[in-house]
């Protein structure tokens, strides 16, 4: 607690004397505890104490934070480390500027009673899927390190019924399932599932939360003292995750619910201890996997990838 406090104190002194700066971030989804660090923050007056005033705003369309940053009309922006990708194939002007959640939360999931046991058997299978492109990727290659490929399993887009349509039988197994959150929720309704996880069958690891900007923009003072303030959340809540939850709860009391308590703890240990910090070995390594399953044409130069504030 000393140290978080003398932090406090040190953001304080230097940007006391400075008049509230405005700065807008747009999700990625509604609020739930993968945005944990910004509601810390937020409700331990750290951006205040920064000289921010920001403004978290849930997106009616999860797709379109991106290219509101694109277009000038919000400052930073939630998104994907797979997304921004696609989103620079696209020609979309915005760049990496920090982490938020630096390990994959995306799983293929099957029922724990389910008689698949291993990917291989996956062969003959009905598998549901939210969003086409990335996850067809992610399914193609860890089907690749057992000898298949996407013509040995029958994909149905389940929309975002991922959990719901394994559970009533739809479909064998699930990807894009969330480790952290659909997991739970089968738990919670008492059929359990069983993930299967990208980064231990042939899937580069990679950052699932980022935080981006207009790759104009990336010199803006404002950005380095919001990712000193979530820094600064993100130590409080993993050295008092109770006390964190009680802030975020206080905040949001609508998530107060066994599903999304569940999700804060299992959430905690992935997010990013050092969001200014980018590896650009990873990024490169995970671009030239996105090449070879054919979702963008080249791997694009690290300096356009991320504009490190530090």
């Amino acid at each position: 607690m000393r140290y978080f406090f003398s932090v406090l104190f040190l953001i304080s002194s230097l940007s006391g004397a400075h008049a509230q700066e405005k700065l807008t971030v747009l999700l990625d989804w509604f609020v739930n505890p993968d945005h944990a660090p910004l509601i810390v923050a937020q409700e331990l007056g750290l951006f205040e104490q920064a000289g921010l005033e920001v403004e978290l705003i849930a997106p009616a369309d999860p797709s379109a934070p991106p290219r509101l940053v694109a277009a000038g009309q919000g400052d930073i922006a939630i998104s994907y480390q797979p997304s921004l990708h696609l989103q620079i194939k696209e020609g979309l002007p915005v760049a990496w500027i920090g982490t938020l959640v630096e390990t994959p939360l995306n799983s293929l999931v099957v029922l724990e009673d389910s008689p698949i046991q291993s990917i291989a058997d996956l062969k003959g299978k009905k598998v549901g899927f939210s969003v086409g492109g990335f996850e067809d990727a992610l399914l193609g290659a860890m089907l690749q390190g057992v000898g298949l490929s996407l013509d040995d399993v029958e994909l149905v887009n389940v929309n975002f019924s991922l959990s719901p349509s394994l559970i009533t039988g739809n479909v064998d197994a699930v990807i894009g399932a969330f480790r952290n959150f659909e997991l739970n929720q089968m738990d919670i309704v008492e059929r359990p599932g069983r993930a299967f996880y990208p980064e231990e069958h042939g899937v580069p690891v990679y950052d699932e939360l980022i935080l981006i900007a207009h790759m104009d923009k990336t010199d803006d003072a404002r950005f380095a003292k919001f990712l000193s303030a979530v820094e600064t959340a993100t130590i409080y809540l993993t050295n008092h995750p109770e006390e964190a939850l009680e802030l975020f709860v206080k905040a949001h009391p609508d998530l107060n619910d066994e599903l999304n308590r569940r999700a804060w703890f299992d959430t905690i240990p992935r997010f990013a201890k050092r969001p200014f910090a980018f590896d650009a070995a990873r990024y490169k390594r995970f671009a030239a996997f996105m090449k070879e399953r054919g979702l963008i044409d080249e791997v694009p130069d690290m300096a356009r990838i991320a504009r490190p504030l530090n």
